[in-house]
């Protein structure tokens, strides 16, 4: 069906990426997508520095221990989500709207029992899982309770991620911004009140993340559900359609076992972070929320690259998909790098924002003035990420992130912390892996038919 045949509001809020200058269209699309990740992340850092200049650093570090772990649960339905916005993308740029409402109401009806599994799951297993995890005694008892008021949030969580990969698969990266902006600015508001005014505690902290979180639901299903667009969800229409559910899985699966992968990952190397104490885990979790914005080219860019590549490969247009992947991927390390430069230089002041105690300060900083000069790499490699998932290849860095970022990290901190126990050793082991991951993406980049990957 071509789209001029369509009602001009079939398509409003939606960008083509199959036509135009593609360094434009990327930059563009892009843009809206690195301020929705400043704001989220702002909101992010906020529970922390809120949390840790009001409450202390046990209860600091109560919030950075329950971080992997979060991670971990979530992070493979959400990246099942992002895979299956392959699929979106792709009907999108072929113009085949019959598939792209089925390839949407199937995401949703994923979402939807994804979010209640993670509810039950999380909130059921905490105390059990951080246990296991090494978590100072110390900490425990707010861990547990932060970390089972946020699983009460879950569903809207899982939500979220699925309505956004909906928008970003249609070209529409401005809506999640104008939510995002909304959600970020009452979830502080709501962490001043409850924490500052109200002395609630550690688990409003989560509770202010979840009532934010679920009015950015609220926006994006008023939106997804207004009628006459190509996108609209209809609530009757919401079930698991096999064929497509079979092609989510084949895109979206391989994106959230990677994403588990990485979690798992982290979630090892807190286990070993915690052996440390609390000024060890509180500074490794300020550095965390400092990081978050070396990864703000890094998600944006990703991101755009694989709806680009996906949308251009859909339409047939490989030349096009070439040119663009080649731009996404310069620009990215470019700013990662630049980031990571101005981390490296302020640490201290950085780390400070969250806790001014100096052990707290020397351990986030030893671990920035570590990392932060390697961004570069990270950028690489989830760029080529991206690329393979907008291509239909989203196996390919499932597996390099399987054997490097998990199985690999995981020997290297094991090995290196029985020669000897000393905390600089895990912080080398995140450069390390993307070196070895950079060097196996760029073979493959180089090397393989990519841009077949539909055919």
């Amino acid at each position: 069906m071509n789209p001029s045949s369509q009602p001009s509001s079939n398509r409003q809020g939606t960008r083509n990426m199959t036509t135009g200058n593609p360094k434009l269209q990327i930059i563009q699309f892009a843009i809206p997508i690195c301020l929705s990740q400043i704001f989220q992340q702002l909101y992010n850092t906020a529970d922390s520095v809120i949390v840790g200049n009001f409450l202390g650093k046990s209860a600091l570090a109560a919030v950075s221990s329950s971080g992997t772990l979060i991670f971990l649960l979530i992070s493979f339905f959400t990246g099942t989500a992002m895979g299956a916005g392959v699929a979106i993308s792709r009907y999108f740029g072929a113009e085949d709207y019959e598939k792209l409402s089925e390839a949407i109401h199937t995401n949703v009806a994923f979402g939807l029992v994804a979010g209640i599994v993670v509810t039950i799951f999380g909130v059921g297993a905490t105390p059990q899982i951080l246990q296991w995890m090494g978590t100072d005694p110390a900490v425990l008892p707010q861990s547990i309770i932060y970390f089972r008021y946020y699983f009460l949030g879950a569903l809207a969580i899982v939500m979220y991620n699925i309505f956004t990969s909906i928008m970003n698969a249609v070209g529409d990266s401005k809506r999640p911004l104008y939510y995002l902006i909304l959600s970020s600015v009452l979830n502080i508001v709501l962490d001043l009140v409850f924490i500052a005014g109200f002395h609630l505690g550690v688990g409003s902290a989560a509770v202010a993340t979840t009532i934010s979180q679920a009015a950015s639901v609220v926006l994006c299903l008023i939106h997804l559900t207004r009628p006459g667009t190509i996108y609209q969800i209809v609530p009757r229409k919401v079930r698991f359609h096999k064929d497509m559910m079979l092609e989510i899985i084949r895109y979206g699966l391989p994106t959230g076992v990677q994403n588990s992968v990485i979690g798992f990952a982290n979630v090892i190397v807190q286990t070993n972070i915690n052996s440390f104490g609390e000024n060890a885990m509180a500074g490794y979790g300020s550095y965390a929320k400092i990081e978050g914005f070396a990864f703000l080219p890094i998600t944006c860019f990703a991101m755009a690259l694989s709806t680009f590549v996906s949308q251009n490969l859909g339409a047939g247009k490989h030349d096009r998909a070439k040119a663009g992947a080649k731009f996404g991927i310069l620009t990215s390390i470019l700013l990662a790098e630049a980031i990571g430069v101005l981390i490296f230089l302020s640490a201290p002041a950085l780390v400070g924002m969250f806790n001014q105690d100096k052990q707290v300060v020397f351990f986030g900083t030893m671990q920035a003035r570590t990392e932060a000069l390697f961004f570069f790499l990270l950028a690489f490699s989830h760029c080529i990420a991206g690329i393979c998932r907008g291509a239909g290849k989203a196996i390919v860095p499932m597996v390099i992130m399987l054997s490097v970022w998990c199985v690999f990290r995981i020997l290297y901190i094991s090995v290196a912390l029985h020669i000897s126990h000393e905390i600089f050793l895990i912080f080398w082991a995140y450069p390390i892996t993307w070196s070895i991951s950079s060097v196996i993406y760029f073979i493959y980049y180089k090397k393989s038919d990519w841009v077949h990957g539909f055919d």
